[in-house]
């Protein structure tokens, strides 16, 4: 029996893309024109500030002057574990020199990019947690200097306090008070701080998510990340009321935030969109509005007939969270393939994973959990490779590589190994032809 809809979103990941894209195009090619001035009128246009760019020292101090001593203890918590969890990354991989064949020696080195630009979120929300995720991340990488952004508001006299002292703890070298386009440019474009990124990360809208995706290839960008997604696979031994609180924490996010359920319990899947409507009513204005527009146009309840059916499902949608919360979690964790965090249990949930329990909350969307996980040490750091040799070692490699060269008609190849052959080893005789 294929697999039913009990609810199915009427917009999709791609609604709007085309709009996006002419409006951040225009603007990035503004921004790159006129530099810092554009960057400038498009602070004070969209974020409504006139204020300083540059945040410097006076009003770091003046925020963390605003910060409760609770919060401050909090960030230190959620910094403590993602700190954590990115040096066990970074420990996991290393630098190596093997001998392949006698002679040829073949190595790997892991070279930090110069410099990253670290959006943090500030608009609807302040995600503080954010500035943490990046920051911390691309400093335990080892990269020297770390810029960050985050949208300013007159509200604030700048950016967020809680977000300029998040930021600050985790040693970003520059801050701008820049959102949206205008900070992924000034990021990418050098502007203010006169170091262009070398990568560009975080989260944002759509408007930040196809700004980075336009700059790809002129920069490193981490992935596609945002709006957030969260799919659950549930079944009968779930409970309706944890599921419908999880989607709803993730659908007040925005407008655009796909909440999927996927289970094999028409019981279950009935009783949490029963539960829905007034979860989301209970909530407070702005988190609900969000909300209600998530859950009615990207919301979606797949009914499957079987477990096997369900990991299918769920690795066709390949979620930037993914939560399993079933009688045989094991089960499935041994056959999901497609996700950007997995959260195991009842016990666990994506707003652990999003603040403070170490795993990074930077994850693939629309679709980019095919092909990618989420945001680690490993973005930030070049693995680039080495190779050194004997004279003896070229008898074998450059007479191969002479051989393979013309095979496939490359003849000025082949002779960068003949003339080694000939230099090393004169007098003896090579078959050199493929």
């Amino acid at each position: 029996m294929p697999i039913e809809y009990l609810k199915q979103a009427t917009k999709t990941s791609a609604t709007g893309e085309d709009e996006t894209r002419q409006i951040v195009a225009g603007m990035l090619t503004e921004l790159e024109r006129d530099g810092e001035s554009a960057a400038r009128a498009y602070g004070q246009k969209l974020d409504g500030w006139d204020g300083d760019i540059e945040v410097g020292s006076d009003a770091i101090e003046a925020a963390a002057r605003q910060v409760p001593d609770q919060l401050k203890d909090d960030l230190k918590f959620a910094y403590d574990r993602v700190r954590g969890f990115a040096e066990r990354q970074r420990a996991s991989i290393g630098e190596f020199e093997a001998e392949l064949s006698p002679g040829l020696w073949a190595g790997q080195r892991l070279i930090p990019v110069d410099t990253a630009g670290c959006y943090v979120p500030g608009g609807r929300y302040a995600h503080v947690a954010s500035a943490i995720m990046s920051i911390t991340t691309a400093k335990v990488a080892g990269v020297k200097n770390v810029i960050a952004c985050s949208a300013p508001s007159q509200a604030n006299g700048g950016i967020h306090p809680a977000i300029l002292y998040t930021m600050d703890l985790c040693e970003a070298d520059q801050i701008l008070a820049l959102g949206g386009v205008q900070g992924i440019a000034a990021m990418a474009f050098g502007l203010f701080t006169g170091n262009k990124a070398n990568i560009l990360v975080g989260p944002g809208n759509r408007f930040v998510a196809e700004a980075k995706r336009l700059l790809f290839g002129r920069v490193g960008i981490d992935l596609f990340a945002g709006p957030t997604e969260i799919l659950i696979i549930a079944d009968d031994s779930a409970d309706p009321l944890i599921i419908a609180n999880d989607l709803v924490g993730q659908a007040e996010h925005g407008p655009d935030s796909p909440a999927w359920l996927v289970t094999t319990s028409s019981d279950l899947a009935e009783r949490t969109m029963a539960m829905m409507p007034g979860l989301i009513a209970a909530l407070p204005e702005v988190q609900r509005t969000a909300a209600e527009a998530a859950w009615r146009d990207y919301g979606e309840v797949v009914l499957c007939d079987t477990d096997e059916e369900a990991v299918l499902a769920s690795d066709k949608y390949a979620p930037e969270h993914l939560e399993i919360q079933t009688s045989n979690d094991n089960w499935f964790v041994e056959r999901l393939k497609n996700y950007g965090s997995l959260f195991v249990g009842e016990e666990t949930t994506v707003a652990f994973g999003d603040k403070c329990s170490g795993t990074n909350h930077i994850l693939p969307t629309k679709g980019a959990g095919h092909y990618t996980g989420g945001l680690s040490v490993h973005k930030f750091i070049k693995v680039v490779t080495t190779q050194r040799m004997t004279r003896e070692a070229n008898e074998s490699v450059a007479a191969v590589t002479a051989r393979i060269s013309r095979l496939e008609g490359m003849e000025g190849h082949a002779r960068t190994g003949d003339v080694r052959l000939a230099k090393y080893f004169p007098g003896k005789n090579f078959d050199l032809s493929p």
